[in-house]
């Protein structure tokens, strides 16, 4: 993968020592948003006078795997709509190759004739329909889809990552030694089943881990991972609750619909956190195996396993807990836990994080616990759910 420099791709190394998308008004010295950007040029070649929301590939109208991929364009904070940005599509026909038949264009013919444009509408939406790629033959890269977004507002074109899919065998392998960049959010998709259509969701928030762009450069870091990354495995103990007694890891055993992590770590508030808690045994009430809530306790001070055991035992006893799950870790910078992947600051009061299909959905850093703040938690799971949430999905490797 290494996001569409591949072995095809090498001509365009050697043709172009600078490739640019279009003139532009940036200095010869300014790096361009996104870095250097092999192939972006091509993103214009045989572009249409008008590009629409949704587009349809001659892969569509193939005897091959159809393949529906919708989602919304989000401006940096992953929750406004971002109208109005082109996303420039290609990908590999059903035999892994780029092949050149009626659809290539002239320059473009590297990138084959599997290639297309969407605009997002005025909510962010777009839709691509088109056959499902295979990878390279005799290479162990996954099938993927190359991705190149252009904003009105920046003069060059950027990648972001490549649309992968979460059940290729050769997945796993290949990002153990090619770590996702999560540019734009991350690009591992869940096939969902409609009929004989796989449908995948992807969302895209514009500048994430982008370098240079200038809605995200100068933002200062905040508790937990962004809005459009993938919620990392770990490992807690669980002291009360559905796993009690375990080591289970929430995205891993529960990652097929959404989950909320409630995390505190130096700072503890009980008092607000027992109205927390009692807030989220509601809404994993309400929403049954579709909710799966945690609640993540990391005071690295004092820390003592058998003390932490003891004290959210007595928490989920008292609360009358069943549904959400009580766990703790010695710290949340820790190694063995693999804690340190969710990237929490100890010392704010909370993070809250709210996933789908294992992507970050909503995010939120020092929450009081009032009726409020609790719509705000119930307005991001439903409207995130989208119209697929209850399809079956493919099987998949954890």
């Amino acid at each position: 993968m290494s996001n569409y420099l591949s072995s095809l791709t090498i001509i365009c190394l050697l043709a172009f020592t600078s490739c640019e998308a279009q003139p532009t008004h940036q200095k010869k010295d300014t790096v361009p948003v996104g870095g250097s950007c092999e192939t972006c040029e091509l993103m214009f070649e045989g572009i249409p006078d008008k590009v629409e929301s949704s587009d349809t590939s001659a892969g569509w109208y193939e005897n091959a795997q159809q393949l529906m991929i919708t989602g919304r364009v989000f401006q940096s904070d992953g929750k406004t709509p971002a109208p109005n940005i082109l996303i420039y599509y290609w990908h590999t026909d059903a035999k892994g190759l780029y092949s050149n038949k009626i659809g290539s264009h002239g320059k473009a013919a590297q990138h084959g004739y599997l290639r297309g444009w969407v605009k997002s509408d005025s909510n962010g939406n777009y839709m691509i329909h088109t056959l499902r790629p295979v990878p390279y033959p005799k290479e162990d890269i996954p099938a993927h889809i190359h991705l190149l977004i252009k904003e009105s507002t920046i003069a060059n074109p950027y990648y972001v990552d490549d649309l992968v899919f979460d059940e290729d065998p050769l997945l796993i392998k290949h990002l153990k030694k090619y770590p996702a960049e999560e540019r734009g959010g991350n690009g591992i998709l869940r096939v969902l089943l409609n009929g004989k259509v796989q449908i995948a969701e992807h969302d895209i928030i514009l500048g994430l881990n982008i370098p240079n762009h200038p809605a995200t450069k100068d933002l200062p870091k905040e508790s937990g991972l962004s809005i459009g990354q993938d919620q990392p495995s770990f490992i807690p103990y669980h002291a009360y609750g559905p796993d009690k007694g375990s080591r289970a890891c929430p995205v891993c055993k529960y990652g097929r619909y959404h989950g909320i992590i409630f995390y505190t770590g130096n700072r503890p508030d009980w008092p607000s956190i027992k109205q927390w808690l009692q807030f989220l045994e509601v809404s994993a009430e309400q929403y049954k195996d579709s909710l799966k809530a945690y609640f993540v306790y990391g005071d690295e001070r004092n820390y003592n396993a058998a003390d932490r055991q003891q004290l959210l035992e007595s928490l989920g006893k008292e609360l009358k807990l069943q549904r959400t799950a009580l766990t703790y870790v010695p710290s949340m910078n820790d190694q063995e836990t693999e804690m340190y992947l969710n990237k929490i600051d100890p010392n704010v009061e909370n993070t809250i994080i709210i996933y789908k299909h294992r992507r970050i959905v909503g995010k939120f850093v020092n929450l009081s616990p009032t009726e409020d703040h609790f719509n705000t938690i119930k307005t991001v799971i439903e409207t995130s759910k989208g119209k697929y949430f209850r399809l079956k999905g493919l099987p998949h490797e954890q």
